[in-house]
């Protein structure tokens, strides 16, 4: 796609936006990858299922392997053993260990924070949060800060990202379960909901739901299917969030508190069956995604770009894509997308971070997972 059509594209999805802000949502017109010059290199491999990467302020790295793992990456790119104290997950389908943290204060309390999928004795699991310390071989004062209830079966849709927001709240992206999509809606349950609580895992007491005895506090936001990507704007400190869809219907949201965003009763999405889901794409009192991809390209991993490396990205939100091996940028404009491109990475991208180099780091969904260093030409 030339430049000129990415200028169309941009004035469309504007007018678009203001001419109906209740919906049809703004969609993506599937560009082709783009050359822009890039250089990729491997920093690391080895690793079994990447699934979450945090860089550290001395430049090493925390990554998570999703069958339980998490390791510390060198400069150099060596890959410590495994660390110990990392809590027992379920690594079945989608689930195992997931993201990884820093909290803001981690230079002095070497505190972090992990998501997994937890197992029961029964059979079932859920989405949960640890807060541990990091030592120089492993966690300690590991406690469980956050749980999803209720635990259900099934190795599918567990998010998850853990994002710290400017006030030093938390916020936790979880999804549905798959096969319990309908429990999205009900505010009783914790499942497809994105939540937020204190880093000690206390609620907040300006949370939407508090008080009410027909929802549970923690949460945040509603209606969400499955939200594998969120990261903080730093221009505005809104939550930005992108979630899956069925076949068809990725999302990117910015959810605001006590908002309904829809699933499964409004989708862009039909089921993999070919079916049709709920009642259509837009409904009265349910929130329209920002922008949603048809087909999809299984987004993971987003970070906002604040640096000067790559000329013109500043402020930019760049995706891990699943589904296209690519990353994924987004100029973002008064909150509508003015501008995607895709940069082919000839691998599944789990999750993308800056460097304090002003560089992208990314981790690659394989069972010989790599760390990449992408710089310009």
């Amino acid at each position: 796609m030339t430049r000129d059509s990415f200028v169309l594209l941009a004035a469309s999805l504007i007018l678009a936006c203001r001419a109906a802000p209740q919906g049809p949502a703004p969609h993506s017109a599937q560009p082709g990858s783009v050359d822009a010059g890039l250089r990729v290199e491997t920093v690391a491999r080895g690793l079994v299922h990447p699934w979450g990467i945090a860089m550290m302020p001395d430049d090493r790295m925390l990554v998570t392997e999703r069958p339980g793992r998490l390791r510390i990456v060198e400069k150099d790119g060596h890959l410590s053993e495994p660390l110990t104290g990392v809590p027992r997950v379920l690594a079945d389908g989608q689930g195992g260990l997931l993201d990884v943290a820093l909290d803001p204060e981690f230079a002095r309390n070497r505190t972090i924070y992990l998501s997994f999928a937890e197992p029961a004795d029964n059979g079932t699991a859920g989405t949960a949060v640890v807060r541990a310390r990091l030592g120089t071989a492993g966690l300690d004062s590991v406690r469980v800060i956050y749980r999803q209830e209720p635990k259900v079966k099934g190795g599918n849709h567990f998010g998850s990202r853990v994002v710290v927001a400017p006030d030093g709240k938390l916020f936790i992206t979880q999804g549905d379960r798959f096969s319990y999509r309908n429990q999205a809606q009900d505010l009783g349950s914790l499942l497809g909901k994105v939540v937020r609580i204190n880093r000690d895992g206390s609620i907040p007491k300006d949370n939407p739901f508090v008080g009410r005895s027909d929802a549970r506090p923690e949460i945040w936001s509603y209606g969400h299917r499955n939200v594998q990507g969120a990261a903080i704007e730093p221009a505005t400190g809104r939550l930005w969030t992108l979630e899956h869809g069925a076949a068809g219907g990725d999302e990117l949201n910015h959810p605001e508190p006590g908002k309904n965003y829809g699933w499964p009763v409004i989708t862009y999405g039909k089921d993999y069956n070919g079916m049709r889901i709920g009642d259509g794409a837009v409904k009265e009192g349910m929130e329209q995604p920002v922008f949603y991809w048809d087909p999809v390209i299984a987004p993971s991993g987003i970070t906002f770009y604040t640096g000067d490396k790559f000329p013109g990205w500043n402020g930019d939100l760049l995706i891990g894509s699943l589904g296209r091996a690519a990353i994924v940028r987004l100029k973002l404009r008064n909150g509508a997308v003015v501008l995607e491109e895709r940069y082919d990475m000839r691998d599944r991208i789990r999750d993308v971070q800056q460097g304090s180099d002003g560089l992208l780091y990314l981790i690659t969904d394989a069972d010989d997972g790599r760390i990449l260093r992408v710089s310009p030409k």
